[in-house]
């Protein structure tokens, strides 16, 4: 079992790269590289610690007062729709489904009457040729 290394910092080179930081010398992963200082939090502990927050990047989210509640609405939404949609896919299965087996009993192709044209007549690649009357 491999033992994992522990490195303590002394109170002086941690105000001594923080103070490069905020001199501009080094980014945060620039002195982590030349002091080679392991784990992505480490600088960031003693930035806070020496009250230099300023350095950290901050995340500034400003709303409007119901932009929250909208957000709310259309995710609850979304999930109706999402919930419709699935029900109305286990129906068409199930319709399928039913079809094939009344197919396969009674020998018969069972065609659903639809006013709108078929995939295969919208393309052009149908069996629908025109006869010749002469």
């Amino acid at each position: 079992m491999e033992r994992t290394r522990c490195i303590r910092y002394s109170e002086a080179f941690r105000r001594k790269v923080v103070e490069e930081i905020e001199s501009g010398r080094y980014s945060i992963s620039g002195a982590m590289k030349v002091y080679d200082i392991g784990g992505s939090t480490t600088i960031q502990k003693w930035i806070r610690k020496f009250g230099k927050r300023h350095l950290l990047g901050t995340i500034v989210r400003i709303e409007m007062k119901n932009e929250t509640d909208k957000i709310k609405a259309l995710e609850k939404e979304k999930q109706g729709l999402e919930s419709a949609l699935a029900q109305a896919q286990l129906k068409i299965i199930a319709l399928e489904s039913t079809i094939a087996v009344l197919e396969e009993k009674s020998g018969a192709v069972v065609k659903k009457k639809t006013d709108a044209p078929s995939s295969n007549e919208l393309s052009g690649t149908g069996d629908t040729e025109k006869e010749d009357t002469r």
